[in-house]
């Protein structure tokens, strides 16, 4: 610790910043289901994602070791490159965060760091090898794996399930499978913690292994893993409301055992991965289960419109991010103002993002559970609300019975006349 330079705390404070902003973005990724199917309460379940993120954090360093020494050479490495490619990341992460759009995380960082990397020494920096294998490969199977999964899984659950005939056992299925899902939503939070916070334990052991404070090939410190498990523990439990509502039911309306289904299968698939050492976006994972349960149950459909833009936003990931990245390098390169610049460009950047959202802003009361509309009612619904129902059969009677009345009140019969009742009375 006593090593550590002005420039190599900036970059780790920076990193943890980054941790952070990782954490209230894919907080959708375990707990979006939960909270649209009404398993959990908003505020409890990002509680417990929190507090799950970091138990995981803990339990692996497989991921943060690919990233501190397999994407990027450390050799000649500088320190300036790591706190360019995590300008990058942030950024990229806050404008999704702000368009409402579940992206990954991991891509930004992978896309800032290669970015910056090559700015700064070419593409011989980059292990291209390990960037399709561990990056690139899981980027494309991984949600196309957790998607038929989660579609076997819905299909399977509904037929199994299919010989519920009453309200009575539907309800208690139905109360079975929200405390399964909030089982798998606790399963995906711990996958959450062992993959993400990961990422940043590497990115901080790659910037100490540039500033010559670890040898090259270090596993994380202990203080690096505690900082980057409280850093995407407190971003979690904060919540990305925008992205959980997209997720929740900006995609397809879920019922608890597609939820379920959906989330076992992005926890699988993830902690898997995570055993490997298979740097997979968790985004992408529990993005490809949501539509894939989506799809396997009977008459359920998935809004493409939005499937699309999340499709383009993962496209755009890697290559903005690079784009960021290798721009805040260049700036660096210039010397000691460059990097007070890409500093006030990335405070300058972040704040100009954050007083957009305020505009509009989305809380946990804004993320509707099952059976609730998830967003304000249109033009026509409103204006339909807004016109007075027709009465009931008895209330037109008794209308009519008081207009009667009111009738015999205003013309009374003359006096001692009495009325044929063969034909109607002339006035």
């Amino acid at each position: 610790m006593e090593h550590i330079t002005l420039l190599l705390a900036i970059v780790i404070v920076t990193a943890l910043v980054f941790d952070f902003t990782n954490g209230f973005h894919d907080t959708a990724n375990a707990m979006a289901t939960t909270i649209s199917t009404g398993a959990l309460k908003p505020k409890t379940a990002v509680a417990m994602s929190a507090a799950l993120n970091l138990v995981g954090a803990f339990l692996s360093v497989e991921v943060a070791k690919t990233i501190s020494g397999g994407i990027i050479n450390e050799n000649g490495l500088r320190t300036e490159v790591i706190f360019a490619a995590l300008v990058g990341a942030i950024l990229w992460n806050l404008l999704t965060w702000l368009v409402g759009l579940p992206s990954s995380s991991s891509h930004a960082l992978f896309g800032g760091l290669i970015g910056a990397a090559v700015m700064s020494a070419g593409w011989s920096s980059v292990d291209g090898g390990t960037v399709v294998t561990k990056v690139l490969l899981p980027a494309v199977a991984a949600p196309i794996v957790a998607g038929l999964a989660a579609l076997l899984a819905t299909r399977l659950t509904y037929r199994i399930g299919g010989k519920v005939r009453n309200d009575a056992q539907e309800k208690a299925t139905a109360k079975g499978y929200r405390a399964g899902q909030i089982a798998s939503a606790g399963l995906v939070s711990l996958a959450h913690g062992t993959n993400d916070a990961q990422k940043t334990m590497g990115i901080i052991t790659l910037a100490l292994v540039t500033g010559g404070v670890l040898s090259p090939g270090s596993n994380p410190p202990v203080w690096v893993i505690v900082s980057a498990g409280m850093a995407i523990a407190l971003g979690t439990y904060l919540g990305g409301w925008r992205i959980i509502r997209t997720m929740g039911s900006g995609l397809t309306e879920l019922k608890p055992p597609q939820g379920f289904a959906a989330q076992t299968s992005a926890a699988t698939v993830i902690l898997a991965s995570s055993h490997l050492g298979f740097s997979l976006s968790t985004t992408q994972s529990c993005s490809g289960a949501v539509m894939g349960a989506g799809l396997g149950r009977k008459g359920g459909v998935v809004r493409w419109s939005t499937a699309t833009r999340m499709f383009v936003a993962w496209g755009l990931t890697l290559p903005a991010a690079g784009l960021v990245g290798a721009g805040a390098e260049f700036l660096t390169k210039q010397g000691t103002w460059g990097v007070v610049a890409v500093a006030v460009l990335l405070v300058g950047g972040s704040a100009a993002i954050w007083l957009l959202s305020r505009r509009k802003p989305v809380g946990h009361g804004d993320v509707a559970p099952a059976g609730q509309a998830a967003e304000p009612a249109g033009v026509v619904t409103t204006a339909i609300a807004a016109v007075t129902p027709p009465p009931t059969a008895s209330a037109a009677a008794t209308a009519d019975a008081d207009a009667a009345t009111d009738l015999k009140s205003t013309i009374p019969a003359p006096a001692g006349t009495v009325a044929d009742p063969a034909r109607p009375a002339t006035v």
